[in-house]
């Protein structure tokens, strides 16, 4: 952690909301004249697409299991020694990994591949992350030590599959089967790995639908943020003014002493009500807290 360099970190999978989490940040960034510099958690993966599906192919001939979930398949060492470079100098590197042609073009490359390293901006005020591991602890590393303000974006796990389900048949073109088996593959990792982290966020935004997702192999469609509740927890924040927020967010309502629920549709004003007073406090210097 930095209070001269501090960084916030999203952690979380897709079909949450993330989208509207980065478009939330960048508001709030304008707003305060704040020059935030950007690092996305698939760059840190260990392989390019190809060379995971081969990791893939060879772990299973081996009786093993390798996700993106986990750590085989992505460089935790190098994760930490980034947050940890730029919370003590406020420098480091990034890249980007291509997912789709949209990206790839551009580039001059395939999807699934990375752009080459490159220095992040001089003279930033503060560090976004967002990706799946920004609070990921195990024996070896601990990436949420680094972080000022950790942040948890999840869908609950049903929805979660949804997406996955219908964004890899539809767009990436592999069949229901693959996609569970990726499933099944991935959930040791996602046990392992991925759910901890959200014991350690100050804030969870959790994305609970209101319609049917009893059977997620079987949805058609991914139900909307106006389909669905956001259940904000917050973890050791003192300063938190519910009553302004259930007045500012209409629909809202406290479901435990350190719960509010909103309406899906203000997601994005829910957030920036929440994080533009922690992100001014840690541009002004202080801790979170």
């Amino acid at each position: 952690m930095s209070i001269k360099h501090p960084i916030i970190a999203v952690t979380g999978s897709s079909g949450a909301g993330t989208t509207t989490t980065s478009q939330a940040f960048r508001k709030i960034f304008q707003q305060l004249n704040a020059h935030a510099a950007s690092i996305e958690g698939d760059s840190f993966h260990r392989y390019t697409r190809p060379e995971m599906d081969m990791a893939i192919r060879k772990a299973k001939e081996q009786g093993r299991h390798i996700s993106y979930f986990g750590p085989e398949a992505n460089d935790f060492n190098l994760l930490s020694s980034t947050l940890s470079h730029y919370s003590q100098t406020g420098q480091g590197q990034f890249r980007k990994y291509l997912h789709s042609y949209d990206e790839a073009t551009p580039y001059n490359q395939l999807p699934g591949t990375f752009t080459p390293w490159e220095a992040l901006p001089e003279k930033t005020d503060i560090l976004f992350y967002e990706g799946l591991h920004g609070g990921v602890v195990t024996d070896q590393h601990n990436v949420a030590q680094h972080v000022d303000l950790l942040v948890g974006v999840v869908p609950i796990v049903n929805l979660e599959w949804i997406q996955k389900l219908i964004r890899d048949t539809t767009e990436r073109g592999h069949s229901q089967e693959a996609v569970r088996d990726s499933v099944v593959r991935s959930m040791d990792d996602y046990i392992s790995y991925i759910i901890p982290q959200f014991s350690r966020t100050h804030i969870n935004f959790q994305r609970v639908p209101t319609v049917d997702t009893s059977n997620p192999f079987s949805a058609k469609a991914i139900p909307t943020l106006d389909e669905s509740f956001i259940v904000i927890r917050f973890r050791g924040l003192t300063d938190i003014d519910f009553p302004y927020l259930l007045a500012m967010l209409h629909g809202s309502f406290m479901s435990t002493i350190n719960t509010i629920v909103v309406p899906g549709g203000k997601l994005g004003l829910a957030m920036e009500l929440i994080m533009a007073p922690l992100v001014k406090k840690l541009l002004n210097g202080e801790k979170i807290s």
